[in-house]
């Protein structure tokens, strides 16, 4: 299993948050590449593997995650956490915008997304 990113998801309080981050992160050399209305992402052109999110609440989960990790195999890293004995948090779900995921509590409590692209 590889790690193909790391994102961080940072709690939003709204569309104007929304747009005061889109703006502040733009100088910084970010685009949005991603928006669904309670999450968006952006990333600096040519480098899609810095990101970083800005989430309300995540619509399909029962939790907002604090991370996202991006795997090649999300059926692999699944069976390895729950044989860990990890807290899993929201169950392997394949999401109606294309990326098969779960939620684990890591050691520190923090809500990790993992997923992959399908």
């Amino acid at each position: 299993m590889t790690v193909r990113r790391v994102v961080p998801n940072v709690r939003s309080e709204g569309v104007e948050d929304a747009e005061d981050n889109r703006v502040f992160y733009g100088l910084l050399g970010f685009e949005e590449v991603m928006n669904h209305g309670w999450i968006m992402t952006l990333a600096p052109p040519g480098t899609p593997t810095a990101q970083i999110s800005f989430m309300t609440a995540d619509q399909a989960a029962p939790v907002t995650p604090d991370l996202s990790v991006e795997v090649d195999d999300v059926d692999t890293a699944y069976a390895t956490v729950r044989a860990s004995g990890a807290e899993i948090v929201y169950p392997l779900t394949d999401e109606e915008w294309g990326v098969r995921r779960f939620f684990v509590r890591d050691p520190g409590g923090r809500v990790v997304n993992v997923l992959s692209h399908r």
